[in-house]
């Protein structure tokens, strides 16, 4: 598994139609009108990986298996969601489950399709989310402070240093700042606001290439300190149905762009959170792992199995440019490109591992 994202906004702001784009099903009923998704729809779509593909094709494996990404389609949220209007509490839990948010924000004038709150207006639209996150946080940590207070009095220190930082994060979120904003490590806590954020603006497919005057301002806005995709939901839902790579590609030069929302959201989401792939190869599989940076090659091990964790002795370390340029692993080990590597050995990107293990 890769990582998992939620995907939020109002109602009819194009949540499920990108939803239905980037996962390339119709799994969600994207209808013009609010709280068509009510259950979160959840899927999944391959991370591209031409270096697992190259590496497989040297290797012959008979089965390729590449990360992923999880993408859920949460329920739109409106103005006292945190107090459980409209689907609300539904909404909330949800996202807890999730590694980051994709907040999707309407950045298209469109007459035939309903805003909730009537006018276009995206700078408002996340200020009306990012308040309900907020409050639903301010909430949460009223009730732990309790707790911590009591656990605190009983001379608890563990409990005193957590009842200091719940305070102040309190403090912070009630001066509308979120959490992942403010300098205190939040994860103890599991809020809402403490999720990395990633905006995608959702424009007119004539707008896809540079954004509008929406987009601009929310770039404006956010650009600091979050990542601005812009995106049109339309265009990917095109981009979908089209299965020839060259065909894909004569698509996107067509409209001016680079890379797919899908390729923009992979690659945003590895960034923001930290990500980087190893992989295992042999000739029955060519299997790409996901993991965090500064992972140390125990911790990868763990990825694969809790026991190669445990017994981890060491791991044989090779590159993908010499397994690709000298013909696999046996020309690699033959070369003295094989690296060994112990406990302390911080994973690079790309790193192709053989772990041994006692258990």
């Amino acid at each position: 598994m890769g990582f998992n994202c939620g995907i939020v906004g109002l109602p009819n702001v194009g949540k499920s139609t990108l939803f239905n784009a980037l996962t390339q099903s119709a799994a969600a009923d994207a209808q013009n009108y609010p709280f068509c998704t009510i259950e979160p729809n959840t899927g999944r779509v391959v991370v591209p990986d031409a270096t697992l593909h190259n590496l497989a094709a040297v290797s012959g494996a008979q089965k390729i298996i590449p990360t992923q990404l999880e993408i859920v389609d949460i329920a739109g949220l409106v103005r006292g969601a945190s107090a459980g209007e409209g689907l609300g509490n539904k909404f909330l839990g949800n996202i807890l489950s999730t590694d980051a948010i994709i907040h999707v924000v309407r950045c298209f004038e469109n007459d035939d399709i309903v805003h909730v709150n009537g006018r276009i207006d995206p700078l408002a639209d996340i200020e009306t989310i990012e308040t309900e996150l907020m409050l639903a946080d301010i909430e949460s940590l009223e009730k732990q402070i309790k707790n911590l207070e009591k656990k605190a009095r009983g001379l608890d220190k563990d409990a005193a240093k957590l009842l200091a930082d719940a305070t102040t994060l309190k403090a912070g979120l009630e001066k509308s700042i979120p959490a992942r904003m403010q300098d205190l490590d939040a994860s103890p806590f599991n809020l809402l606001t403490a999720k990395p954020v990633i905006y995608v603006c959702n424009v007119e497919e004539s707008a896809a290439a540079r954004g509008n005057k929406y987009s601009d301002a929310v770039r404006e806005k956010f650009g600091a300190t979050n990542p601005v995709l812009v995106i049109s939901s339309q265009i990917e839902m095109e981009i979908s149905q089209i299965v020839d790579m060259d065909e894909r590609k004569m698509f996107l030069d067509e409209l001016g762009l680079t890379e797919s929302g899908l390729d923009q959201v992979i690659r945003t989401g590895y960034d923001t959170l930290g990500l980087q792939t190893f992989y295992t190869i042999g000739p029955k599989e060519a299997h790409a792992w996901t993991i965090t940076k500064g992972m140390t090659a125990p911790q990868a091990a763990g990825k694969i199995h809790t026991d190669f964790e445990k017994g981890f002795i060491r791991a044989e370390i090779i590159s993908p440019a010499d397994y690709i340029a000298l013909g696999g692993e046996v020309a690699v080990k033959e070369a003295g490109k094989m690296r060994l590597v112990g406990r302390d050995y911080v994973m690079n990107d790309g790193d192709i591992c053989h772990f041994l293990f006692n258990v």
